[in-house]
């Protein structure tokens, strides 16, 4: 697939240059086409019957294959969530933490993360990074472990500064468990889950599959606990409740995906090309390497897929102007600071509008 074959899958950039998959993902057309055969499909047949079943079950499996792929993991320890919230709730409520356990963050993490830590009762250490270099995260982050710090609870792509986690140096300095918010992360870079004990997948950023998809890889299935069941959860039950988990995670799967989204995730995750994380890195770079001719970029340089920088004016209304001259991109609340996100389906093009649209 050539590089023009790949960006004219997804219509929207015939309109827009599209900055936002660190929020939304833009969706190709045979995503949407996927989801739309599913849907009509049901429409004509119905939602019923041994053979939906059988077909609902086999999407099941081949989206897990297709995210145990993309992590390096095997497919008994992937389980299907609607979110990196969902799969970060999944995690801290299994673990049954309280007050009595440490959790060790950082302040540069979305609610999605920092929310369900507050939630488990747990004592959270948040290491001070969102407004030091790059190279300083690790030191940071290390200064606040201690010896009764369960858990180490952070992002691999920091969404609001787009520079990358220092995730594998701290688990082979610390060796701690570690649940590790891949949102910014998985589809956007080159990831190997298998060092970490948790991580999380968002399907509608990165993988720009359909809304409320997602994936959990866990390490060690058996010794977390099942702490909010669905009926895939179990391979038998009493009346009573009690249930025999399924084996690996999928005894975590979240519940029912509607069966159009799991076909059009299908979709998704087996078109991307194989040259994507590279041309999407290539992309970031000169993104960055433009801005920061005219303005201070807060993204360090060799970092991911976003680019954070400060532009003139107030935020929310420099992304309003560029949004009226189709350029999508995001301001972050409480910052001073746009998101740009890069894509593989990102053109030069894209960038100069970019650039040309900024006051």
């Amino acid at each position: 697939m050539t590089f023009e074959e790949a960006r004219a899958a997804f219509p929207v950039l015939e309109r827009v240059a599209y900055l936002n998959a660190g929020s939304m993902g833009p969706l190709a057309r045979p995503t949407v086409e996927a989801l739309a055969a599913r849907a009509q499909a049901d429409l004509v047949g119905g939602r019923g019957g041994p053979g939906y079943i059988e077909e609902m079950l086999a999407l099941r499996a081949r989206v897990r294959a297709l995210l145990a792929g993309l992590l390096g993991a095997e497919e008994t320890r992937i389980a299907l969530t609607t979110s990196t919230t969902d799969g970060c709730n999944i995690v801290l409520a299994g673990l049954g933490l309280d007050s009595g356990d440490e959790v060790v963050t950082t302040d540069a993490e979305h609610f999605g993360l920092i929310g369900p830590l507050f939630a488990s009762g747990a004592r959270v250490r948040v290491a001070e990074i969102r407004d030091r270099p790059a190279g300083e995260a690790l030191e940071a982050i290390l200064g606040e472990i201690g010896a009764e710090t369960k858990l180490l609870a952070l992002s691999h792509v920091a969404w609001t500064t787009g520079n990358v986690l220092p995730v594998h140096e701290l688990k082979e300095q610390t060796g701690l468990p570690m649940l590790v918010d891949g949102a910014q992360s998985v589809g956007a870079i080159a990831v190997d889950a298998a060092p970490f004990d948790f991580y999380t997948v968002s399907g509608q950023k990165w993988l720009c599959g359909p809304d409320s998809t997602g994936g959990l890889y866990v390490a060690d299935p058996g010794a977390l606990r099942v702490s909010r069941p669905s009926y895939f959860s179990q391979a038998a039950h009493e009346a009573s409740g009690e249930f025999t988990a399924r084996e690996g995670a999928a005894r975590f799967d979240s519940g029912w995906t509607a069966v159009p989204s799991l076909a059009a995730l299908e979709a998704a995750l087996s078109s991307a090309p194989d040259w994507r994380f590279e041309r999407a890195a290539a992309t970031a770079a000169r993104c960055r390497e433009l801005l920061a001719e005219s303005h201070d970029v807060v993204t360090a340089p060799g970092q991911a897929t976003l680019v954070s920088f400060v532009p003139r004016g107030e935020p929310a209304e420099v992304v309003r102007s560029l949004a009226a001259a189709g350029v999508v991109v995001r301001d972050l609340p409480g910052s001073n600071v746009v998101r740009v996100s890069c894509g593989y389906w990102t053109s030069d093009g894209d960038l100069e509008r970019l650039l040309a649209g900024l006051p």
